[in-house]
């Protein structure tokens, strides 16, 4: 087993999710940056398969397998977070999706998405921004999504908990004002990543016009974070799209939401 130590003298970024999607795009872009990194995810072999893909770009990367939906791993990672002296950057990226109605679902799988999505966040956060405060720099992004304003069957969980990080990170941005620490809440749409095959999603029901490139979306938040973007949403296309959805009457929100869980239950039969 190979696990790289990050060095000293350079700023290191810990990545949650890294394993693969935009999570190991952040690590490439990162470490393209001057950074070390601390590579956190479940998968063992594809985090040290990245800490040595980075490590011929001249960057170190430690390697932290841990599932944060799991209490003794997620503590593993906060007690990592506040020994590290140097971190600069702290991108909570790990997320899953269900294609399943909340009624109709096994509670055991929600509990976990809220776990990852609302209290992994939170916990590492926290564990992160004392040091950042003291330092008077380093930056925190929380990997949401333009879902943060719909309303839908089979995503009751997933929407609820993605509202929660914009809402999160926007309060924090209030906080930290003054301090030299920066937030955001990084809102993609559909993006090119094991998202949506995990998911079990067939990519051929969203016209190819409305995916996203993963290094795109990575280069686009890095570049929101240094101009003071809260929130960055990724493309023209989606930020009207999310206009769109700010101002649509609930009523109206779940009445599309309502006809767009039919219509995709109705391709999905046809095409079985």
């Amino acid at each position: 087993m190979t696990v790289f130590s990050p060095t000293r003298n350079r700023p290191i970024a810990l990545v949650t999710g890294a394993s693969a999607g935009l999570g190991a795009q952040f690590a490439r872009a990162l470490a393209r940056r001057g950074h070390d990194l601390i590579l956190v995810a479940r998968r063992r072999e594809r985090l040290e398969a990245l800490a040595a893909e980075l490590a011929t770009d001249g960057a170190a990367a430690e390697v932290l397998p841990a599932d944060l939906t799991n209490d003794a791993d997620l503590l593993r990672v906060e007690e990592r977070i506040r020994r590290c002296e140097n971190l600069a950057m702290l991108v909570n990226n790990a997320g899953f999706g269900l294609d399943v109605l909340f009624h109709e679902s096994d509670l055991a799988g929600q509990s976990a998405m809220a776990r990852l999505h609302v209290l992994a966040p939170t916990h590492l956060t926290h564990a992160a921004l004392p040091g950042m405060v003291r330092r008077g720099r380093g930056a925190v992004i929380n990997v949401s999504s333009v879902a943060a304003w719909l309303q839908g069957a089979s995503g009751v969980m997933y929407c609820a908990t993605k509202a929660f990080l914009n809402s999160f990170t926007l309060s924090l941005a209030v906080e930290l004002a003054g301090t030299g620490v920066r937030v955001q809440a990084l809102c993609p749409g559909f993006t090119y990543t094991e998202f949506h095959d995990v998911l079990g999603m067939d990519r051929d029901l969203v016209p190819k016009f409305w995916w996203l490139r993963a290094d795109y979306v990575v280069e686009q938040s890095l570049r929101g974070l240094r101009r003071g973007k809260v929130v960055c949403i990724p493309s023209l296309r989606y930020k009207l799209l999310a206009a769109v959805f700010r101002a649509m009457p609930q009523w109206l929100m779940s009445h599309i939401g309502q006809k767009r869980y039919k219509a995709l239950q109705a391709r999905r039969e046809k095409a079985k």
